[in-house]
This record gives structure tokens, sequence and C-alpha cells, in this order.
């Protein structure tokens, strides 16, 4: 049994591979939901959801931002706590805001996140001294921190509200409470795992080694993930229908099924898939009137983060690669930077070594 289990998995990895499996999955996911959004929004009158915008308080949108500029403030602690986790403390929290800031709206708007959001903290971090590997590390420290707050909220909400995520994946509700037990049971065995030493929280080997925080600092990581997809979900509720009534708990429930939906689908911006979950999970409210809200939310949480992270970017490279060596010529006026203009820029020590002494001519000893 054990010879036919480990063919299995060499055929699995050499004509398969997790890789080209995660494709399949992304694109299934992508085409059903498509698919079911087309449905969905088959007869929907656009002059209806022109005036549920328009019906749409300022109050409302208000708050509504608010919530989302508190959920990515709480975003931004994803990397820096990442970076305390693996050593390196000379990144200041300004620049661990930026680049967590920027690398998750500009890698979930483009999709594929992984890479994209990889590439970009490395363009800001590899300034500090980071190599690719702390920028691994960094990746996945702040991936585990989003994935223990989903499951801990997931956990409480399916076992209070199985009955909101039964609307989605058409389970029981006896099946989804056992779920969210089951999430909040992993999260405690977790715990327990990594307070039973040092040792224990050590993952991988030679050069590729990552030490996971304490049980402490673990409920820490674990409340940022919680706040972080509170601020998102409170958005979403501000902003939903006032008929028929729905409470906090189901929404969130629905909504962070719809949000892993669309981050497993790797689409950009999630765009028809979270969508499509959420018009699939709350067939009570009226197809226009939650379009209109969905529109909205994509505006405050997606369109416009996007843009000024674009902005954001666009200057800083402007910058570095303009408007820096500009300078450094006008002043040194020879077309290399001055060694102080070098010595300024992000990941150069301040201190220049000291200028080699010339060698000094060998003494000649006359004879006699």
């Amino acid at each position: 049994m054990h010879r036919v289990l480990t063919a299995l998995r060499r055929g699995f990895k050499e004509r398969v591979g997790w890789k080209r499996l995660g494709i399949v999955a992304s694109i299934l996911i992508i085409g059903f939901a498509i698919h079911s959004l087309v449905k969905t929004l088959k007869g929907v009158d656009s002059g209806v959801i022109l005036v549920a915008l328009t019906e749409k308080s300022s109050g409302q949108i208000a708050l509504a931002a608010l919530c989302v500029i508190g959920a990515f403030c709480t975003l931004t602690f994803y990397d820096f706590f990442a970076l305390r986790t693996i050593g390196k403390r000379h990144i200041p929290y300004r620049i661990a805001a930026l680049t967590g800031f920027t690398s998750y709206t500009i890698g979930h708007n483009i999709g594929a996140t992984v890479f994209t959001g990889g590439a970009i903290r490395f363009r800001i971090y590899s300034d500090y001294g980071l190599t690719a590997i702390d920028v691994a590390k960094i990746c996945f420290i702040s991936g585990l921190t989003f994935w223990l707050g989903n499951l801990f909220v997931l956990g409480i909400g399916m076992a209070w509200h199985p009955a909101a995520a039964s609307s989605m994946d058409l389970l029981p509700e006896s099946v989804n409470r056992l779920i969210g037990i089951g999430c909040l049971a992993g999260i405690a065995g977790y715990l327990t795992w990594i307070a039973m030493g040092k040792r224990r929280r050590e993952l991988g080997q030679n050069g590729w080694k990552v030490v996971l925080p304490s049980a402490r600092l673990t409920l820490l990581q674990v409340l940022i993930g919680v706040v972080d997809l509170g601020f998102c979900a409170l958005a979403m509720y501000l902003l939903m229908p006032a008929q028929p009534g729905i409470d906090f708990v189901s929404l969130a429930v629905v909504f962070i099924l719809a949000t892993l939906l669309g981050f497993a689908s790797h689409a950009p911006g999630s765009l028809g898939v979270f969508d499509a979950a959420m018009l699939l999970a709350l067939p009570q409210f009226a197809r226009e009137e939650l379009v209109a809200t969905l529109v909205i939310f994509r505006l405050l949480y997606f369109v416009i983060p996007f843009g000024i992270s674009i902005t954001i970017m666009g200057t800083r490279e402007l910058w570095l690669n303009v408007v820096e060596p500009w300078r450094a010529r006008r002043v040194n006026g020879h077309g290399h930077p001055p060694l102080a203009a070098i010595a300024q820029r992000p990941g150069i020590p301040k201190r220049l070594p000291p200028p080699a002494k010339p060698a000094q001519p060998a003494k000649r000893h006359s004879k006699g």
C-alpha cells in the first residue's frame, strides 16, 4: 500500500503538479462565477441600479469609507509584524506601511497576488538590504496572519450562524456548524503546538528557515487579521439595503466566504467571483439594490486604493530614477552622483569608508 501511494504521489508531481492543479481550479472557479453572475443578472434593470446608487446617503458612504480606511490601516501591520518576526527591526513602520498597502492593493487588483505583491515588496525592501528569501518569509508570515484571522472569524460565524454559510455552500446547517467548530479547534491546536517550544516553531532548513511567532504573539497575529476583516465586513454591512434586515454576523460569514473564493480564483480584484458569491448567498435582497451596494464597495475598497497605490509607486520610481540622478548630476557636474548623494539613498549606510591612504614610496638604503 505504501508503494502504491508513493507511486501515485510521484506520478501526480511529474504529470500534474500542484501548480497546474491550482491553475485548473482557478479557471473552474472563474468560469462558474461568470456563469452564475450572468444568470443572476439576467433581466436586471440598469436604470433601477442607477436609482439605487443615488439613494445611498452620503452618511452611509462616508462611514463605509472610514471603515475601509481602518481596514487598510490595520493591513499595514501585516508587513510590520512579519518584519519584526524575522528580525528585520531596522525597517521603520512607515516603510512597512507603504509596502504592505501598495503590494496588497496592486497585487490583488492585478491578480496572482503571490507574484505581483511579492515583486513590489522586493522592489521596496531590497533598498533596505533585504533579500528575496527575506521577502518570501514576509509573504509567508503575512499570509499566515490573513488566514488565521479568516479562520477565526469564519469559525465563530459558522458555529453561531451556520445558516448563513448554507446559503452559499448548500451544506446542511449541522455540517457547517461542525466546520466552524473545526476551524476554531484547528487554531487552538496550532496555538498548543507552537507553545511546546521554539523547535516546534522552526520551519524550513539551510538558507530558508523561518521561526513562527510564539503563542502570545500569535494571538496578536490573529487579532490583526480579525480587526482587518471586521472593518471590511462592517463597510459592506453599512452599505447594505435597509430591507430586508440582516444581522452583522450572518453578513460577515457570507462576506468572508466570498472573499476567500475571490482569492482562490486569482482573478484581478476578485472581479466576478466575489460579486457572484454575494448575489447567490443573499437572494433575499433585490438584485438591483445589491448590485448598487457591490459597486460602491468596489469603488471604496478596490478602485480608489488601487489608484492611490499606482500614484505612490509611480511617484517613488520617478523620484528615485529620474529626479535624484538629475539632482546628483547637477550638483556634481560630471555625470556621476557624489558620494554624499549616494549615502542618502535608502539601504545605503550613512557612513562612508575613509579614503585609502596613498602608498608611500619605499625608502632606499644607501650602502656605506
